[in-house]
């Protein structure tokens, strides 16, 4: 019996912008099954200064991105370095680092994270695994969803993994071909009208419950081209920037009614992809749209067959830090580790960049 343990940093940085998830965890394969321990993880909440920033990059023209990219670069490093001393840990034999998307327009085949420098690996002085979506854009890609390569080898036991962080996007079998691709926007609008309100977050989705749905806005953002479209498939803020934020704001609603509509909107778009693929299974909810209990109530009511499983905390909070962490193991094994059927790219691939101090 053949095994093999990696112990890695994996590090991820989501477009709801809550700051920067840090998973220690230690990735096995046995006779290639696959298996994980998350020890220690937390999320680094941004600086106001740097929430600025990560908000404007989308604005930024290229001089300014190439600064932006640079004092990215040592911010992280400054991160990673600190939770490395803060936890005692030794002996890594990667950090596996996604960096932060700034840019992605895969019909252009433009996609842009920051922090992925080999400066990361000089600053930090251990190998840094990174640039994973880079290579699938220029050759066809989506360049996301990345992470389900992780759900088919660390989540078999699921009919369907859902994610939702900044936006929601599923993963599930079909005839032997992993099938992803992202649903629709999440928190980064429900965040963008709490932030209107002084919080960086509608905790529970408690103001999206008080409020109402306006009917008008529903139907309008339903009727969006983008739930017309076939995967595969993938979102960007500029997205969220360009079609469905001026159409949450031709509306005089309040914040509250905002929210209840979104969340419903969302609740209904997830129900109608899942019920599509297939109408009875057991659903892995992971990311911070997770804790949003009306929005959980509102999807369990669309899927009455459907189980729906919430699970501990580490797995809620740092999945994708987790999956990005067997990315970069992959990739030192060079290994597959992005999924055509997932991307639409020509073919399997193995990504990223392996940057030695």
């Amino acid at each position: 019996m053949k095994s093999e343990n990696y112990n890695v940093l994996g590090v991820m940085s989501g477009t709801s912008m809550d700051g920067i998830d840090l998973a220690h965890v230690t990735l096995s394969v046995t006779n290639n099954k696959w298996s994980y321990a998350i020890h220690e993880a937390e999320t680094v909440p941004y600086p106001d200064e740097w929430v600025v920033r990560l908000k404007e990059a989308v604005n930024y023209n290229e001089d300014a991105l190439l600064v932006l990219d640079d004092d990215y670069t040592i911010f992280l490093a400054g991160v990673i370095s600190s939770f490395i001393i803060k936890h005692s840990l030794n002996d890594l034999d990667a950090v596996c680092s996604h960096g932060h998307t700034v840019l992605h327009q895969p019909k252009k085949r433009i996609t842009l994270q920051i922090g992925n420098k080999p400066t990361l690996a000089k600053l930090t002085g251990l190998k840094i695994i990174c640039n994973f979506r880079i290579q699938d854009v220029q050759m066809g890609g989506q360049g996301a969803p990345l992470v389900p390569v992780g759900d088919r080898l660390l989540f078999s036991d699921y009919d369907f993994c859902l994610n939702l962080g900044g936006f929601s996007n599923i993963s599930f079998e079909d005839i032997g071909n992993r099938i992803a691709y992202d649903i629709s926007p999440v928190n980064t609008v429900l965040n963008f009208y709490a932030n209107q309100l002084g919080l960086p977050y509608d905790n529970g989705g408690a103001i999206a419950r008080s409020g109402s749905v306006v009917p008008f806005l529903l139907d309008a953002l339903n009727g969006l081209d983008y739930y017309k479209k076939s995967y595969p498939k993938s979102l960007g803020f500029e997205y969220v920037r360009d079609a469905v934020l001026p159409l949450m704001e031709e509306s005089s609603a309040g914040i509250p009614e905002k929210l209840r509509t979104f969340t419903t909107h969302v609740a209904m778009q997830l129900a109608k992809e899942i019920l599509t693929i297939k109408p009875a299974g057991k659903l892995l909810i992971t990311g911070g749209g997770a804790y949003n209990s009306f929005l959980i109530d509102q999807l369990k009511t669309m899927l009455p067959d459907v189980a729906v499983v919430i699970p501990d905390d580490k797995t809620i909070q740092f999945k994708e830090a987790l999956i990005f962490a067997l990315l970069g193991v992959l990739k030192l094994k060079d290994e597959i580790n992005v999924l055509a059927s997932v991307t639409g790219a020509p073919n399997n691939h193995c990504s990223g960049y392996i940057f030695e101090p």
